[in-house]
């Protein structure tokens, strides 16, 4: 019986652990993405600095994000938090910059002129659409959706980057 029990805390944890990294993914991902289109509309044709533009504002949300989970952790728990908290903290935060990887990958690709800075906002739009939807899939895997389910919420993390594209859209054309 105890094995049971250990087992389910485990699988409990494991489920908290994956959604927490899952929000990461998907608000860094929506965020980076905001980026890209005020980037593209600001400088048209330098994928360098939407690139740095983008991983500055991930790593200022990341900060942000760790040291409010900081201070709320302290306050749940009524004392300090340690080192090694703080440290479990930044690591469980840490999906925001991860997110902002592939687009700033692709911009980075047309700042070093191998594509166009026009193509490199598109492959960083269509890297993070794939990573809202790897999420939204790992999302409705975990809860143990069908087939109807995981359509809905792929396509609900996919509609916050349709709504960023039709922004790009409208503010750069």
């Amino acid at each position: 019986m105890t094995r049971e029990v250990d087992g389910a805390r485990v699988a409990r944890a494991s489920h908290l652990a994956m959604g927490e990294r899952s929000a990461g993914f998907i608000y860094g991902t929506i965020v980076v993405l905001s980026v890209v289109v005020a980037g593209a509309r600001a400088y048209p044709h330098a994928a360098g600095h939407i690139a740095v533009l983008a991983a500055v504002t991930a790593a200022a949300l990341w900060l942000a994000h760790v040291y409010a989970h900081w201070l709320g952790e302290s306050v749940a728990l009524d004392r300090r938090v340690s080192v090694a908290e703080l440290r479990h903290i930044a690591r469980r935060e840490s999906s925001i910059i991860e997110a902002a990887l592939p687009p700033i990958g692709a911009l980075l690709i047309g700042a070093f002129g191998v594509v166009s800075t026009h193509v490199a906002v598109w492959a960083a739009f269509a890297l993070g659409l794939g990573v809202l939807a790897a999420e939204g899939m790992a999302v409705a895997r975990a809860e143990g959706l069908g087939w109807l389910g995981r359509l809905t919420v792929i396509a609900a993390n996919l509609s916050f980057g349709f709504v960023l594209v039709g922004l790009k859209l409208l503010l750069t054309h």
